[in-house]
């Protein structure tokens, strides 16, 4: 290897935005192309919300308006307006902003001075304008460089800021907004900030009870007690347990910010129902019998809180004031005085908690047994079998750079895994193979999971037998032909999620692998078509002597080819579940009994494959 020079020269500085550019993984975390909820193009949106949200907690503008179209964001607030003369320097000067004076934000979302000079710098369209005292500041970027600085006008309009925004497709590729990711977002400004009306493309989002109102509109099950919720100075808390459940299910909020992957506020919270149920009933329950099938949020609020990374998705924070305490101790003594109060006033909900800790700790016990050599069996399977080709970065990694990337494909058949096998990217891209068709679990019990062979070691690979925190893939993606049973596998492996491990489908961890249906080739040029409408573009591109192949499964595409389609240009559609049905609804009409309505609703929304040409 020659030997680098190392003088003057090889030291660079970089401006702003050239910084953001280079290394945006550090300011938005990872990029994507829109198909997962956390991807990059929802983070620029969430910047820009979030300035909005400090000026309505600062008590100024009680509306925010959000419009997408296409790929154009736009952002309005009523609220004060960035100073005119500091509108250029808030969006293109690292490390500039009020937030900076804990008296004007005492407890703001945004602390470094970054969020919207990542939006500007990642934008190939940026602009912002700002109206306060009767005038108006206008500035447009490209790439977060001016290209017109308009001076200070006259202007009658209500103050506020609005922010417009493409994200740059040279970065982020051929992205899309999913409108439900979306929706999520704003929904959850509204809980958090009661009394906040938010406008997103003529749909009105408002919440008049907070954090219960996000239990209430999240859980599709039946709740076995009415919802708890419980508030304070800086505090807030919802929550509840539910019927057919098994795993918990957390919601947890740092200053406006939901802390996805949690923290120590989240950690504090879930020590603290146990520890005081225990010392409510006098019972000495296990932690595990006690939070299962628990749904719930919590909001806290810090001043200057410290987080693991700039996106904010995890308190790192020890300290809940300047004074000293805890944040342990802060939710400790919340819930302790809170919830123990609250089971005292209300002896029927008390009851019934105490019947549903003393069932799972009856079911636990009952199987200890079967999970024993459930886990024996998946050590030996994953050693001798290799149903999972391991990747060696994980989403539980949380020091790993490039952990939101880890993803693992469940495949059926020796060809097609082969193939994905050979191709896969063996640092982000771990490979788990079916033998044949799942098992259809719908209505079963949880001891199925450990007694079908396939159900278990797929628990195994996935790390999720105590619950999803241990994940170890960001992207479970369902890898399977195209054809009916593939089709049908694909709905059994989503059918085993919802029925045992639901909060992996909300959160947006479960995607389908799109690959292509046709290739379109000459001796020059070869185009992979995912639908009809791209096979004819690709014909009138190439030319009618073009040479037409049908895929008809994975196992038909060669090593050599998949690395187009599970690389950098990887189509995925997510997994979500809408608002119009539960998810006990859903199952029963897709996999329990009903069959004469499931055969008419199949015959009625049948498309073949001639209706497509």
């Amino acid at each position: 290897m020659p030997k680098q020079n190392y003088t003057e020269d090889s030291i660079r500085s970089l401006d702003w935005k050239e910084h953001i550019r280079l290394r945006p993984g550090m300011y938005i975390g990872k990029m994507g192309n829109g198909s997962s909820p956390d991807d990059g193009v929802y983070v620029l949106i969430k910047e820009v919300i979030d300035n909005c949200i400090d000026e309505y907690v600062m008590g100024y503008g009680k509306t925010i308006e959000v419009s997408i179209k296409n790929s154009k964001v736009a952002v309005r607030d009523y609220g004060r307006g960035i100073p005119l003369g500091k509108v250029i320097d808030c969006v293109s000067k690292i490390n500039t902003g009020a937030k900076y004076d804990s008296k004007v934000f005492k407890k703001s979302v945004g602390l470094n001075g970054v969020g919207t000079k990542a939006v500007n710098a990642l934008s190939s369209y940026f602009k912002i304008k700002s109206v306060r005292e009767g005038k108006s500041k206008l500035v447009e970027f490209d790439q977060g460089t001016i290209i017109n600085d308009e001076p200070i006008q006259e202007n009658t309009s209500r103050k506020g800021t609005k922010v417009t925004f493409v994200p740059d497709e040279e970065l982020f590729g051929k992205y899309r907004f999913i409108n439900e990711y979306v929706e999520k977002m704003l929904w959850n400004y509204c809980f958090l900030n009661t009394g906040l009306t938010i406008l997103y493309n003529s749909q009105k989002f408002i919440s008049e009870n907070g954090l219960y109102d996000l239990l209430q509109q999240d859980i599709d099950t039946e709740l076995l007690y009415p919802i708890i919720h419980l508030k304070a100075d800086d505090i807030e808390v919802a929550l509840t347990h539910c019927k057919n459940q098994y795993s918990e299910q957390y919601y947890s909020f740092v200053n406006g910010q939901h802390t996805v992957q949690g923290g120590t506020h989240q950690a504090a919270f879930r020590e603290a129902i146990a520890k005081t149920i225990r010392e409510f009933y006098g019972k000495n329950y296990d932690a595990v019998d006690i939070r299962q099938a628990v749904h719930a949020a919590i909001s806290i609020k810090i001043i200057e809180p410290v987080f693991e990374s700039q996106t904010k998705t995890k308190l790192g924070s020890n300290d809940m004031e300047p004074d000293g305490i805890t944040i342990r101790t802060f939710v400790n003594e919340f819930i302790k005085t809170q919830l123990d109060n609250y089971l005292h006033k209300n002896p029927e909900t008390a009851i019934i908690l105490q019947k549903k800790i003393q069932q799972a700790e009856h079911e636990r016990k009952a199987m200890a047994g079967v999970k024993k050599l459930a886990r024996e069996r998946a050590k030996k399977a994953n050693l001798h079998n290799k149903k999972l080709r391991d990747c060696r970065i994980h989403y539980n990694d949380l020091k790993k750079e490039n952990r939101a990337d880890t993803t693992i494909f469940i495949t059926e058949g020796d060809s097609a895994s082969g193939s994905i096998t050979k191709t896969r990217d063996v640092k982000t891209q771990a490979v788990f193979s079916l033998r044949g068709k799942p098992l259809n679990s719908f209505g079963l019990t949880k001891k199925v999971v450990y007694e079908n062979e396939e159900f278990n070691l797929l628990q195994a690979a996935l790390n999720i037998e105590e619950g999803i925190e241990g994940l170890r893939y960001n992207k479970i993606v369902l890898a399977t032909d195209a054809d009916v049973d593939g089709m049908h596998i694909r709905l059994l492996l989503i059918t085993f999620f919802l029925q045992f491990f639901p909060e992996l489908i909300k959160e947006g961890h479960v995607h389908v692998l799109e690959t292509p249906l046709f290739r379109v080739r000459n001796k020059k040029e070869t185009i992979y078509c995912y639908n009809e409408y791209e096979r004819l573009q690709a014909i009138e591109k190439i030319g009618k002597n073009a040479e037409i192949t049908r895929f008809k499964g994975l196992g038909e595409i060669s090593p050599s080819e998949f690395k187009y389609f599970i690389g950098k240009n990887i189509r995925l559609d997510p997994v979500i579940i809408g608002k119009e049905a539960g998810i006990n609804e859903i199952l029963n009409f897709y996999m329990g009994k009903n069959t004469p309505e499931r055969q008419q609703f199949i015959i009625e929304n049948l498309k073949v494959e001639k209706d497509l040409n």
